[in-house]
């Protein structure tokens, strides 16, 4: 009886220890497309010459590793953007932005985003800009990056707190489209 009491005791202690955080949830949702494209369309912050309206834009999850999502974002025909998400021993997502030459050497302004500051929620997860971001891009300092995730949608947002700057592009999950070439710095 005495066996019976103390497995029923530490039973729920082990069911709350088995319990995904919501950033596990979110990138659960996240590994589910992997290997494939999708295609997207700005919503917020558009405007001609901006490098980004008029031009075809394509999220590939191309890579997924235990703690290690790599999703290239090409505009156009430029692959020089890789978004890449890292689990870290807390649960916490860091989220960089990965900027190759068409050559494969890194570019100047380079491995700046930030980590989350929570667990954030099972379909939202937000990144302020981190000490790196501040130092390589002082207007950046107050950026807030951000992904949602849902059964037809995933958007990456950029917002720069303290200025009228909000950029969304929302990719539809559930037409996906031929997987691109490797990006810039990547081989197949």
């Amino acid at each position: 009886m005495k066996a019976l009491f103390c497995f029923l005791l530490v039973f729920p202690l082990t069911l709350l220890a088995q319990e995904l955080t919501n950033s596990e949830k979110f990138w659960k949702q996240l590994e589910t497309h992997c290997g494939k494209a999708y295609e997207g369309v700005i919503t917020e912050g558009g405007k001609e010459g901006d490098g980004f309206t008029g031009k075809k834009l394509v999220m590939h999850v191309r890579s997924c590793e235990t703690d290690d999502i790599r999703i290239p974002f090409f505009v156009g025909e430029d692959k020089s953007r890789t978004w890449v998400l890292k689990m870290n021993d807390e649960k916490r997502i860091s989220l960089k932005h990965d900027h190759r030459h068409e050559d494969g050497t890194e570019e100047e302004l380079t491995q700046y985003g930030g980590v989350s500051s929570n667990h954030g929620l099972a379909n939202l997860q937000m990144f302020p800009a981190d000490a790196h971001t501040s130092e390589i891009l002082p207007a950046a300092s107050t950026n807030i990056w951000w992904f949602t995730i849902d059964e037809t949608s995933l958007t990456y947002n950029l917002r720069r707190v303290g200025t009228d700057r909000l950029f969304t592009v929302r990719f539809d999950l559930t037409k996906t489209i031929e997987t691109p070439d490797a990006p810039w710095g990547t081989e197949d």
